[in-house]
């Protein structure tokens, strides 16, 4: 079935208006519709408002049989900090294949978090005329998704200092009796997840009255280490002040003080299972997995041994269904989860894209987006979250702009709030030939992957023909499969027309199978230095810290996990200043964190900061309500 019933025709504006302006302009489509076009009736979906319907997850169930559409990845060269445009990139291409090729066509997308909304970046809908409406609801709740990590988050936070103070004051008798307290008849029981922590420890009774003062002690005391809790409380607002906080300060928490602090809501392991989960079954182990801390005989405490995987679960039961939404243009749009792209994997959803797939079905196209740079966001996406979900991209588009290939070449610094150098202004071709040593390694290592290539060169106004012109050269001369002048952001779909013809292509003549980086079964080590041999190091230097968390990581058992490094994205090494293609550096390794619900260890590449700071002025000055018509106004 086209989509082309529900294809609105944009009705473009030179110079380009405001994002939330454009926004405003167009009067979104029932979500009822852009859900009939995709074969699903209301039962498949629940609304939220008249914009926006959670596609549930039987719909997987119910077209296990059909077959996938292509799939495909949009990632970027190493970015300035104003960012490249791969999200107004891959909702143009979507808006061209949908409503210009009519092509059965899904946009997979990150759902946004609130700090950079009011902070400094301001929304990710997409720019101009490609974009995801209403971009207000899009940027700001959404369908709770967030909120519900919050609580599920700040929930095991809570339980894991409690249990430490309750521990703290309690013999093993005591603790035993409140956690298997008789019943009216005086008889005792486990609950369901106890059983979970049970046959953890190697006890198979199943009657708390059988286990010895030994099993007992076991079974009750966790034992958890201060010290070495790693679980911290979130909240989805940029606050630098929460960073580094200390708590049990109350009188009657009888001196239980332990310095912690905040991280930004994305930036939660629940998060990244939440993107990386393929059912709902699979979310529940998951999340019961999730180590929080070790315990003083040096073994790894779970969620489920604080008896919480279960109501995690229960709060987490309809954030795991994506969010149905459209572009300007009528195409629809899947959008699931938010994780950081340093320390987590940067990419939507498993069960978003497994949905997309089979609802475009064959000769369809699902369009999905990765964090950052190709070498951070496309790595992943590959070495993670193809891993876990068992899909296979056919084709990769690397998003470049002339701007940010100037820069690599040796421009001058690019920063956010200040307006842009001469050099990024006028024509200079040598400096962008310059910078095109850094597509054309980003274009080797995703080749690698088994996928064709495909770059979208972002024009931007000030751009010239040459220019172009030295970009599409160098990106063929690298090994790309095409590379395509997009103007998606001025005009929309009928920008991306060409992109999308050549993706169509790229996605018929893939003749390879999907590649890894590395085998699971390498040690961490292994793995850790082939991803550093892609950005181009020539070695890799382990702290001391690192040294001792890897050998820990191993000895418990979870050395086959992928690795996710957490690297700036600002270079491929490890110094942000560091522009093109760098080679021949020591890749410093300062710590290394798990993930283990989410399914990842994370190497720390330098200092990474999981919760922003708001600046002087934040984008929150320009943000309020037309109290007449109740529009958002100045969202960016």
């Amino acid at each position: 079935m086209s989509s082309s019933k529900t294809v609105r025709k944009l009705e473009v504006v030179s110079p380009v208006p405001a994002d939330i302006d454009i926004a405003n302009s167009v009067e979104p489509l029932h979500i009822s519709e852009i859900a009939k076009d995709l074969n699903l009736t209301p039962n498949h979906y629940d609304l939220y408002g008249k914009y926006k319907a959670k596609v549930l997850l039987s719909v997987l169930d119910e077209l296990q049989g059909s077959k996938d559409g292509y799939y495909v990845v949009v990632g970027g060269i190493t970015p300035t900090p104003l960012g490249e445009g791969k999200s107004t990139t891959t909702v143009g291409l979507c808006q061209a294949l949908g409503a210009f090729l009519d092509k059965k066509v899904v946009t997979c997308l990150r759902q946004p978090s609130q700090g950079p909304t009011f902070g400094i970046k301001g929304g990710a809908a997409g720019g101009g005329y490609s974009q995801v409406i209403p971009m207000d609801e899009f940027n700001l709740h959404l369908t709770g998704d967030i909120h519900a990590i919050t609580a599920a988050n700040n929930l095991l936070a809570a339980a894991i200092d409690t249990r430490i103070f309750h521990e703290s004051t309690q013999s093993d008798k005591a603790l035993f009796n409140r956690l298997c307290p008789p019943n009216k008849e005086g008889k005792r029981s486990f609950s369901d997840v106890m059983f979970r922590r049970l046959k953890k420890l190697g006890i198979s009774k199943t009657n708390p009255d059988d286990l010895t003062p030994e099993e007992v002690n076991k079974f009750a005391r966790l034992d958890i280490d201060p010290e070495s809790v790693t679980w911290r409380r979130v909240m989805d607002i940029n606050d630098r002040f929460l960073r580094k906080i200390t708590i049990g300060q109350g009188p009657e928490e009888k001196g239980m003080v332990r310095e912690t602090g905040f991280d930004i809501s994305v930036a939660s392991e629940i998060m990244a299972v939440l993107a990386l989960t393929t059912s709902l079954s699979d979310m529940r182990e998951r999340l019961g997995k999730m180590v929080v801390g070790i315990s003083k005989r040096g073994d790894p405490v779970t969620a489920d041994d604080l008896g919480l995987g279960g109501a995690l679960t229960v709060l987490m039961k309809d954030a795991i269904h994506p969010t149905l939404m459209q572009t300007l243009e009528g195409t629809p749009v899947l959008v699931h989860a938010g994780p950081f792209a340093n320390i987590a994997h940067g990419n939507s959803s498993i069960v978003a894209d497994k949905i997309a797939l089979k609802l475009v079905g064959p000769g369809g196209f699902v369009v999905t987006e990765a964090g950052f740079g190709a070498d951070i966001g496309t790595e992943k996406f590959m070495n993670i979250k193809c891993r876990y979900s068992g899909l296979t991209p056919q084709c990769a588009i690397i998003v470049a702009t002339i701007r940010a290939l100037k820069m690599h070449g040796g421009g001058p610094a690019v920063v956010a709030g200040k307006p842009l150098d001469h050099a990024y202004l006028s024509e200079n071709v040598d400096l962008v030939e310059a910078g095109c040593v850094n597509m054309a390694r980003h274009i080797s290592n995703t080749k690698a992957y088994g996928v064709n290539v495909v770059v979208a060169i972002n024009k931007f106004s000030t751009d010239t023909e040459a220019e172009l012109n030295a970009v599409r050269n160098a990106a063929l001369a690298a090994g790309a499969f095409d590379a395509v002048i997009c103007t998606h952001h001025a005009h929309g779909g009928k920008g991306a027309v060409d992109l999308a013809i050549a993706v169509q292509k790229a996605c018929e003549n893939v003749s390879q199978p999907l590649k890894f980086l590395y085998p699971l079964e390498h040690g961490i080590k292994e793995k850790i230095e082939a991803i550093a041999k892609s950005y181009g190091a020539s070695g890799v230097e382990y702290s001391e810290q690192a040294e001792k968390q890897i050998e820990m990581y191993s000895k418990q058992g979870f050395s086959q996990l992928p690795i996710c490094m957490a690297k700036t994205q600002y270079s491929f090494s490890d110094n942000a200043a560091a522009k093109g293609a760098p080679s021949g550096f020591i890749l410093p390794i300062r710590d290394v964190r798990a993930s283990i619900g989410a399914g990842f260890i994370y190497p720390l590449v330098g200092t990474m900061s999981t919760m922003p700071g708001l600046p002087t002025r934040p984008c929150f000055y320009d943000i309020d309500l037309d109290t007449a018509t109740g529009k958002v106004i100045g969202l960016s």
